[in-house]
């Protein structure tokens, strides 16, 4: 089967790993080299008991971390370099006391659940990171918590997938046209496919579509699908800082920003929640928000080296879950988007969701809440 998908986020990236594992031929087509969108200026946490603000979504999420040591595991198997990749657990940090509570309300939703947590004061929080703020009054360690390089597992993806065949294509598409014989048009050329698979994260809702019809000329059916109020950009603005000191062994997780220490003295901190558009700017009021909070939460980063600002654009949905499946409008076009923050923490999932259905027509019962015609689509 000829599969394109349109997108080379982190998303795409493991789509296309996963139908060329399966035995598609695949070519994935986006503007920029992979993972430089919303991917690049993502920390990769795996943490969906913090993430996961709805039932719906955690349950996903906790689907999507678990999916991840089988999926690194092909990813060797094909030959790829295996990314940075840590379960040292998260530690959820409180202020105040309306923070405590909050962080007590989500220990009794992990105790129901039976994960595995603890509860702590403040000075109890510090004996397992000493580099934490004396404002913390009180944190909750959720042990299964962890991160995986986002750089990493694209650069794996990209080379697991192709050393099984796939061809990546940096160029822009102008134009995808459903059907029977479904057609991805870029500025250069015209590729037609057995299906197509829309992975484009926020620009999604900006690729010109079509259903094409066997009996008139195309130009007559264009329509553009109300995928613009369904997707929407949200900025996210990254610090990349280089420490000396050690800051923590795990990730630290506060009011305002979460810290991940990598092993190479690399520490990353997010990230802002920005509804400005298509504006992939860094801006000082965003640095600005992310350093103090940081500082508040780990005293110790004030020594650390500002390397680099990383700005990317999360495709957030209405419900802020992702759609995953076939599109309702379009023969053979499917849809990988609308992850928003969950993209690096649900990859692998939507990988094994995607081709199976596109591949083997399996319909795996978590695509119901997920259905593009949900939003019409």
């Amino acid at each position: 089967m000829r599969v394109v998908v349109v997108g080379a986020g982190v998303i795409g990236c493991a789509v296309a790993f996963e139908c060329a594992r399966r035995g598609a031929r695949v070519q994935v087509l986006d503007p920029r080299r992979p993972g430089r969108g919303a991917t690049c200026a993502s920390a990769g946490i795996l943490a969906p008991y913090i993430e996961g603000h709805s039932p719906e979504l955690r349950a996903l999420g906790v689907q999507g971390m678990a999916a991840y040591e089988p999926f690194l595991a092909a990813l060797d198997t094909a030959g790829a370099e295996p990314p940075e990749y840590r379960r040292a657990g998260t530690l959820q940090a409180a202020f105040d006391d309306e923070g405590a509570r909050d962080l007590t309300e989500l220990a009794h939703l992990l105790a129901e659940a039976e994960v595995d947590h603890r509860l702590m004061d403040g000075a109890a929080a510090r004996s397992l990171e000493a580099g934490l703020s004396n404002r913390v009054i009180a944190a909750l360690e959720i042990p299964a918590h962890g991160y995986v390089s986002p750089d990493g597992l694209v650069a794996a993806l990209v080379d697991g997938a192709t050393r099984l065949g796939a061809v990546f294509s940096v160029a822009r598409v102008t134009g995808v046209s459903s059907g029977p014989t479904p057609r991805v048009e870029t500025e250069g050329d015209t590729v037609d496919a057995d299906a197509v698979i829309l992975a484009a994260g926020s620009w999604v809702s900006e690729l010109p579509t079509s259903i094409d019809s066997p009996h008139q000329p195309p130009s007559t059916v264009r329509t553009n699908l109300p995928r613009q109020s369904v997707i929407r950009p949200i900025r996210g603005q990254l610090l990349h800082l280089k420490s000396c000191a050690t800051i923590a062994s795990r990730v630290l997780w506060g009011p305002g920003c979460y810290i991940v220490p990598r092993r190479d003295g690399t520490v990353l901190v997010g990230a802002t929640v920005e509804d400005v558009g298509f504006d992939e700017r860094a801006t000082l009021g965003g640095v600005r928000a992310l350093v103090d909070a940081a500082f508040a939460l780990a005293p110790g980063l004030d020594a650390a080296n500002l390397e680099e600002v990383r700005v990317g654009l999360r495709p957030a949905t209405a419900d802020e879950l992702p759609i995953i499946g076939p599109s309702a409008t379009m023969p053979q076009v499917f849809y990988a988007a609308g992850h928003y923050r969950s993209g690096v923490l649900l990859a692998p999932l939507t990988a094994s969701l995607v081709a199976g259905l596109v591949l083997d027509g399996l319909a795996a019962p978590e695509l119901d809440a997920l259905r593009p015609g949900r939003f019409g689509l």
